[in-house]
């Protein structure tokens, strides 16, 4: 078993997690600037990535892109991992390979206190990714502690590329935002990311 092997009820039921689904976490959410190069950027690898149509092109063009912003926009202060191997604890099944952890830490070259975890949706199904970033979100929590860096909150998103799905993890209650938001949405998705590792 693994991160992609996760469904909410397996969350549920092997990890005792409680699970929440009927709030809005980012409704107060201060909306900032995005800058004029990552509007430039979206505006070019748009209509690219909806013409490709596939995974690949949709992390390459759009999501890394948004990350990027972030991280920019807080003076590269953060780190960033791609599709790096993250092996917490194998008999519970939190091991595998992650789309993208963002960090507080600006230790780049390895990892210190993962922050967001970032899952891409497989087949454009957000649903489905929920399961697998909940227990990468869970892995996070227990690696944090046992590094000596406890953190109240695990933050994680699954996104396509132009829709994006936040949850919350707080102790063993998960939170899964009621709202959804979209590419025309780009400044409130970089305002919650850049929120998100402001405040880990």
């Amino acid at each position: 078993m693994a991160y992609n092997d996760f469904t909410l009820k397996k969350l549920k039921d092997g990890l005792g997690i409680t699970i929440f689904e009927r709030q809005s976490l980012f409704e107060n959410i201060e909306i900032l600037s995005p800058s004029l190069l990552f509007q430039s950027i979206l505006a070019r690898n748009l209509p690219l990535a909806l013409v490709i149509h596939t995974e690949k092109a949709r992390s390459e063009l759009l999501i890394i892109n948004f990350l990027l912003e972030a991280r920019s926009q807080l003076a590269d202060k953060v780190s960033l991992f791609s599709g790096i191997d993250f092996n917490v604890d194998k008999d519970q099944g939190l091991n595998g390979f992650c789309d993208y952890i963002l960090s507080a830490a600006q230790e780049q070259f390895y990892l210190e206190a993962p922050t967001l975890m970032v899952v891409e949706a497989k087949n454009d199904n957000l649903i489905s990714g929920l399961g697998p970033c909940g227990a990468e979100m869970y892995a996070a929590q227990s690696y944090n502690q046992r590094e000596n860096h406890p953190s109240s909150q695990i933050y994680g998103v699954v996104t396509t590329g132009t829709e994006w799905k936040f949850l919350r993890l707080e102790k063993m209650n998960l939170f899964i935002d009621q709202d959804a938001y979209y590419i025309n949405q780009a400044a409130q998705i970089v305002s919650i990311l850049v929120a998100i590792l402001s405040h880990p």
